[in-house]
């Protein structure tokens, strides 16, 4: 048995240009952070006993024969990917709901990747997740979404990431100090709006024009270089407000979906007590809400956002991890086996019908 569990991660600058339409052309870079709310995956292959030879259990649960069968898309794809063939048993669970820009889809895909590797007795690099994981999404199962997720959840840590016109992506770890790191952390607050979306359907009504944006995507790279360099200094950490707030704005003309009357209220509700910038997490239009707020002002921006869910949360050094393993319970009999390997015949044969 596999417990894998993956991070969830929180970006501050640069969304938007991660995407491969647009760097592949124009280089991209985002500043972000992986935090202490995970995906877990936890594997097993499954006994035997069972007239079924694969169960997946997320918010649904899926009982069947064959991968070819599942309606997730990322567990499909991820077995098609490694040609997956044993009996298998799947279960999900998620500190934070999906759909709510967190990168939740990404960190759900990294982190199966990983725990079916694991299950195979193999140990993948962070570099292998990520480029893998990308793969999966953007070609196997055509999602229009970009390379930082995959990134972030398979490296973890506070990260300047660079991804470069050939298509290498380069993880450059924040060389902070502890204090500096704490000051940043503690001016940090996360708010659920209970707004669901797909962020790839945001994302596609602004994706597949990018080069129309090009200024605005130019203006957006380059505060990434602003915040790296404000952290890293030894300026007010409140300049990374501002930053925040600029950052929101521009973000907001991409697509009339990126925000809506009830996150723009909100936002100013919470500018009016003490915040000084923010913007949504990920793609945009709805899921968590992002504060930079001084600590003198938190409890003024809690009271004004009483409806709204606080999360408290910390950044995270550690990517995806396998923190359970039980080689006793590994494998099963040649039964088991040679049983699989009749199944799979059998399902094949029934698909030539």
């Amino acid at each position: 048995m596999i417990i894998c569990r993956t991070p969830f991660r929180v970006s501050f600058f640069g969304g938007g240009t991660d995407y491969p339409g647009w760097y592949r052309e124009h280089g991209g870079q985002v500043l972000s952070t992986a935090i202490d709310k995970y995906c877990y995956i936890t594997l097993r292959y499954l006994p035997p006993f069972f007239e079924h030879r694969i169960r997946a259990v997320y918010s649904k649960m899926e009982i069947c024969q064959h991968y070819e069968e599942l309606k997730h898309p990322a567990i499909r794809e991820t077995l098609r990917f490694l040609k997956f063939e044993r009996n298998l048993e799947i279960h999900h669970d998620g500190d934070l709901p999906a759909r709510s820009g967190m990168g939740s889809s990404s960190s759900f895909t990294v982190g199966l990747l990983h725990a079916l590797y694991a299950l195979n007795g193999q140990m993948p690099s962070k570099e292998q997740l990520t480029r893998e994981s990308i793969h999966i999404e953007q070609d196997l199962i055509k999602e229009t979404v970009g390379s930082q997720d995959q990134c972030a959840a398979a490296y973890g840590g506070f990260n300047h990431i660079i991804f470069h016109r050939d298509g290498e992506i380069e993880v450059r770890p924040m060389t902070l100090s502890r204090p500096r790191l704490n000051e940043l952390s503690d001016h940090l607050m996360l708010f659920y709006t209970g707004i669901m979306r797909t962020a790839s359907d945001v994302a596609q009504t602004y994706v597949e024009n990018l080069g129309a944006k090009e200024k605005l995507l130019r203006t957006m790279h380059d505060m990434v270089d602003a915040g790296v360099k404000l952290v890293q200094s030894h300026r007010c950490i409140c300049g990374f407000g501002d930053l925040l707030n600029e950052a929101w704005i521009a973000k907001r003309e991409l697509s009339p979906n990126i925000s809506n009357g009830l996150v723009d209220e909100f936002y100013e509700r919470a500018r009016d007590n003490g915040a000084i910038g923010g913007k949504l997490i990920g793609a945009g239009g709805g899921g968590f809400l992002l504060l930079f707020v001084p600590p003198s002002a938190q409890s003024r921006v809690r009271e004004s956002l009483s409806e709204l869910l606080h999360v408290p949360f910390s950044f995270n050094r550690n990517g995806s991890q396998i923190i359970f393993f039980d080689p006793s319970r590994q494998d099963f009999s040649q039964y088991e086996r040679d049983r699989t390997a009749r199944d799979i015949k059998a399902f094949h044969e029934l698909g030539k019908r």
